[in-house]
């Protein structure tokens, strides 16, 4: 009997090149990204030996995508979108804007017409949310502020890039398209776009919210590791499959906004979990099928061009990004890491390409230099990440400006001058909040005990500010935000970040302003608890350990009146 072993051939030579380049990489100090695309490159048409179905690995690919967008919205939910929304918005928008232009110019010096021009800047324009998510995730940056604002950041241009999608094709025949690629009005494709979104966006939120953790519940209740899995694989595929079918929304937004209703779920910890270990794999098979679409003889044939888009993506970009993160008076090493999220480009740049080139818009060699570039930005972004510390300390030893950026306060970085006398001496200096940190200011509030907050997040002190909670903006881990939350009066320090890094930063300062200060932190992990305790911080609550503690406490309590019942003598 004959088979079609496509499918599995695809799968089985991408998985294992993958696994013995990426150990190679990573035996050689490169990241193992890098392996993964050398693999595709090997496995592709445009090199000789196995050539693995093409339409197969895009397709597996799509898949990853969506289960890694999936996981971004696990970890961001709206809140945390809308409350970096005043530098995301506009500085996605002016970013790309700007990145449009810069490659509209490069296009113009090499005599394309206007049309092809704006779709290569177009597709420069637009970084993969997916590489920035295994870059933040390796770097265990995903939960603090400055990733939160690159992640918002980049979901801003991918909605943004959605729009383009649509609009694109009834303006094909304006930029100089074939005739036959303009469909309809375009105030009709502005107005169909938007009402698509917003009801796919509605349908999530007051749909979405009830019934996705309604299912959960019901499918946990079984008992069934299996069944639970398959329900968060199914969620997050069959959504991502109905936003395209029906919204006409990409499949990577469709799976980030499943991730980001599913998180309002008490399942959405053990969803994260169980979907992990699909969403590395299928992650692999996204940048093998980046590989597979690059053809090497580019660089023979337009060496200089590729390095100019390349220079375009990883330095153009990267500085517009880190002026416009600087010009809303954000601290340098935010805008370095910005600027290092953006000096890449991926999917919905391939996305763009392609549709260029069906609207005979964008020239053959136009998708072969986005695609080129994109996989050397890719695999240079690792290295560019690593180069930030180095970077902020190179530019703070030698210039001066550099440094009165970095010692810039950011608004709100003083308490004002009619804060109560309660909150400056014998206070409680919170650091942080998050989920953590608001249940710990809740508690304090109904026990009328008198707090300050110190936290990043600029709008969220704003909030507080407006609620007259006390609070300052600023990285706890510099000693002039724990000065301006008046650390040297302070009863108490609570440290409700989870980084064991900044904890020791914080507790020092603490004590060399107040030595006697009383200091409580929390950890995530045992060993950074024994870590912790070993070094005399101060009071660690480690999260499985005292979830024991209270069910010890809860089981002997609960046990103990029936078992001396028992026990109990038989009154005569």
């Amino acid at each position: 009997m004959e088979h079609n072993l496509s499918l599995i051939t695809t799968i089985a030579s991408g998985f294992g090149m993958a696994l013995v380049l990426g150990l190679i990489a990573e035996r050689l100090r490169m990241p193992a990204l890098v392996g993964y695309l050398v693999a595709g490159i090997i496995l592709g048409p445009a090199t000789p030996g196995v050539v693995a179905d093409m339409t197969i690995a895009s397709q597996l690919s799509e898949i990853g995508v969506m289960l890694l967008m999936f996981g971004v919205g696990l970890h961001f939910s709206l809140g945390d979108l809308l409350a970096v929304k005043r530098i995301a918005i506009p500085g996605a928008v002016a970013q790309m804007g700007l990145a449009t232009i810069l490659g509209m110019l490069l296009a113009k010096l090499w005599g394309w017409e206007w049309g092809s021009a704006l779709v290569l800047g177009l597709s420069l324009s637009c970084a993969s949310t997916v590489v920035l998510l295994k870059a933040l995730e390796a770097r265990d940056a995903l939960e603090s502020m400055n990733g939160r604002i690159a992640v918002g950041w980049l979901v801003v241009e991918d909605l943004a890039t959605v729009l383009v999608l649509v609009l694109l094709p009834p303006l094909a025949g304006l930029l100089g398209g074939s005739e036959d690629a303009a469909q309809g009005s375009l105030w009709a494709a502005i107005g169909a776009t938007l009402l698509h979104v917003l009801a796919f966006i509605l349908l999530m939120l007051v749909a979405g919210r009830r019934i996705i953790p309604w299912l959960l519940r019901q499918v946990a209740r079984t008992g069934s590791r299996e069944l639970f899995t398959l329900a968060v694989i199914a969620i997050a595929i069959g959504i991502a499959y109905g936003a395209m079918a029906w919204f006409n929304v990409s499949f990577a937004l469709g799976a980030f906004f499943a991730g980001m209703v599913m998180r309002e779920s008490p399942f959405s910890q053990r969803a994260a979990a169980e979907s992990l270990p699909l969403r590395d794999a299928f992650s692999v098979l996204f940048f093998v099928a980046v590989g597979m679409l690059f053809d090497p003889t580019v660089l023979l044939e337009a060496p200089f061009k590729t390095f100019a888009v390349v220079a375009i993506i990883i330095l153009g970009k990267s500085l517009a990004a880190a002026a416009l993160v600087l010009a809303f008076r954000y601290p340098l090493r935010t805008a370095l890491m910005v600027a290092a999220s953006l000096a890449q480009i991926g999917e919905f740049s391939f996305i763009l390409a392609g549709l260029g080139m069906s609207l005979g818009l964008l020239p053959k060699e136009g998708v072969s230099l986005i695609l080129a570039a994109s996989l050397i930005s890719i695999a240079l972004n690792p290295l560019v990440f690593a180069a930030i510390p180095a970077l902020q300390r190179w530019l703070l030893e030698h210039y001066e400006f550099a440094r009165r950026l970095d010692r810039r306060e950011p608004p709100f970085a003083q308490l004002p001058m009619s804060t109560d006398r309660k909150y400056l001496e014998g206070q409680v200096v919170l650091v942080g909040y998050g989920r953590v940190g608001q249940r710990i200011a809740q508690a304090l509030t109904e026990r009328s005990i008198p707090y300050v907050i110190a936290e990043q997040n600029r709008e969220c002190v704003e909030d507080l500010r407006k609620k007259g909670v006390a609070a300052v903006c600023g990285d706890a881990t510099a000693p002039e935000v724990l000065i301006q939350a008046h650390i040297a009066n302070a009863a108490m320090l609570v440290v409700a970040t989870p980084s064991p890094l900044d904890v020791r930063l914080m507790a020092q300062t603490a004590r060399t302003l107040n030595p006697d200060i009383e200091i409580v932190v929390r950890t995530h992990n045992d060993e950074e608890s024994r870590l912790l305790h070993g070094e005399g911080i101060g009071t660690v609550f480690f999260g499985e350990e005292e979830l024991a503690r209270s069910m010890s406490h809860h089981v002997v309590e609960r046990f103990k009146p029936r078992h001396q019942n028992e026990h109990a003598p038989t009154a005569a």
